[in-house]
């Protein structure tokens, strides 16, 4: 079966929905510290908390991608993600809304078993294009939850968002069950052998292990920013409410524009040169931040520049390593996107210790730091790789 173009937005539709699950938690940190009585930055755990889950789903379940049929795969996942969601709903505690959140992550990983499935029914000439647009689905879910999540926590109360996230996820269910196709599996072996020759992919394929590398640094830095700035626009001297931190998430949808052409582009005689660019973007968007000030305009243009060097880097990283192994690409996406939401997880941990050490100065500091490692990283390999 080939994808037409209906079947392509349908897979971006729901990657969108479903990812924004790990992202609804984060406008919500202020919302959650008032009702249980904490500090704001000890209530941002439950946003690492969500992308370490999402890690460690992304290395226990999506390598079953490659061993079972994918389309029953997601349905399953789907319906433990709506369990999930009304537990964090109901949860009444701090420590259960956090053992909720790791699930939360967990469960949502099934747009990473839509890529690959979107990879295998795409020709070599349209991946890249398929990738993009899928990976636009993504990025507008990322970016749009955080306005919903924000609007929705401020009317209505936190708990309000995790009972509609339940509700859309319902809903998907019964879509992807009526026009997703089935897949059919190539891996034979056990489990067991399945996980080991991801670690044989790893010490074989230096492509593999260069976008892993970067990916997980890049998304260390993104995840930072958009777990610090909802401290920042909170406190002096812009003091906004959840609703008005929210928005903010709307201002990063260029990116997702960018998605697409930056998916064509990778499919070029050489995809690494959409690298250096996207890290360029990052750390020129560090650069507004820093000198945001009183004038915010700067901040959303940071916003737009950051998402756009995220999706140079990532949609090209992406269809990089799908063109390695086509048998296995379950399991190389699964290195990559492990390694890429540890370091997310990473991210909001360090930025949350940033900010705590010495505001947003010394956050926009630390970070600029880690993007020149990132640029580090990518000359080391230039000599080595072209793809």
């Amino acid at each position: 079966m080939k994808l037409n173009r209906t079947d392509v937005l349908l897979m971006a539709f729901c990657t969108g929905l479903i990812v924004a699950n790990i992202y609804y938690c984060q406008p919500l940190v202020i919302l959650v510290a008032r009702e249980f009585g904490l500090t704001e930055s000890h209530a941002g755990k439950i946003s690492y908390l969500t992308q370490a889950g999402y890690a460690l789903g992304l290395f226990l379940i999506v390598p079953l991608g490659d061993m079972f049929e994918r389309r029953r795969q997601i349905l399953l996942i789907t319906g433990m993600a709506v369990m999930s969601l009304l537990l964090a709903g109901f949860s009444h505690s701090f420590f259960l809304l956090q053992i909720a959140c790791v699930f939360i992550g967990a469960c949502s990983v099934v747009p990473q078993l839509i890529l690959p499935m979107a990879a295998n029914l795409s020709t070599d000439e349209d991946r890249g294009q398929t990738i993009g647009i899928i990976m636009s689905g993504l990025l507008i879910g990322i970016l749009a939850s955080r306005a919903v999540s924000g609007s929705i926590g401020f009317i209505w109360g936190w708990r309000s968002v995790y009972f509609m996230a339940a509700a859309i996820c319902t809903l998907l269910l019964f879509l992807m069950a009526k026009r997703f196709p089935t897949s059919h599996p190539s891996f034979k072996g056990t489990y067991a052998q399945l996980v080991a020759s991801m670690g044989h992919y790893i010490k074989t394929e230096p492509v593999l292990r260069e976008a892993s590398l970067i990916n997980f640094l890049a998304f260390a830095t993104l995840s930072a920013f958009w777990t610090t700035m909802v401290l920042f626009l909170a406190n002096p001297p812009f003091n906004l409410q959840t609703l008005q931190i929210g928005l903010f998430g709307i201002a990063g949808a260029a990116g997702a524009l960018a998605a697409p052409l930056v998916g064509k582009l990778s499919g070029g005689m050489n995809p690494r040169k959409n690298l250096i660019i996207g890290l360029a973007l990052q750390l020129l968007s560090i650069g507004t931040f820093y000198f945001t000030g009183n004038h915010l305009y700067l901040f959303v243009i940071g916003i737009i520049l950051i998402d756009i060097g995220q999706q140079a880097i990532h949609v090209t990283n992406q269809t990089r390593i799908y063109a390695i192994l086509p048998e296995a690409r379950n399991r190389l996406n699964t290195v990559f996107m492990s390694v890429s939401f540890v370091g997310a997880a990473f991210g909001s941990a360090m930025g949350l210790w940033l900010w705590e050490k010495g505001q947003w100065p010394f956050f926009c500091a630390g970070i600029s730091t880690v993007i020149l490692l990132n640029i580090c990283i990518y000359y080391f390999y230039r000599k080595k790789l072209k793809v």
